[in-house]
């Protein structure tokens, strides 16, 4: 292979990194309060993996997962979304939300792994990874 074959190859190569960069959806550094059925429907298909936090704010398990699902958000590429089952309840009972804290993982916008109960960060972060 030539030099000239070479830095053409290169050249192609740094296109499609490129136009891959520009056609990912850049994932918010911070949680994402989910509004209604609408906007999580509108979060999930717009991001290719989000972990999706049922929660509660009377929950003491749920606030003490609040530290590592900002940290998730903040050090991944998954788009994470906090919905507060007292405010959602359709949504909870959509995707068999039974006890709290429940965490679901999405992938091209459908659900590919739960977690429920409190989780440490390196088993977010693993799901995470997972389903990427």
């Amino acid at each position: 292979m030539s030099n000239q074959d070479e830095l053409e190859e290169i050249r192609e190569s740094k296109r499609e990194e490129i136009i891959d960069q520009e056609n990912a959806a850049d994932t918010p550094d911070e949680p994402v309060q989910v509004e209604g059925p609408d906007h999580f429907q509108e979060l999930v298909g717009t991001y290719d993996v989000a972990l999706v936090d049922f929660y509660a704010d009377w929950c003491g398990p749920c606030i003490a997962l609040g530290e590592f699902i900002g940290e998730v958000a903040a050090e991944t590429d998954a788009a994470v979304l906090k919905v507060d089952v007292d405010q959602q309840q359709q949504l909870a009972s959509q995707f068999g939300v039974q006890s709290i804290p429940n965490m679901l993982v999405f992938k091209d916008g459908e659900p590919v792994q739960r977690l429920v109960g409190l989780k440490d960060k390196s088993e977010l972060v693993a799901a995470v990874e997972a389903a990427a």
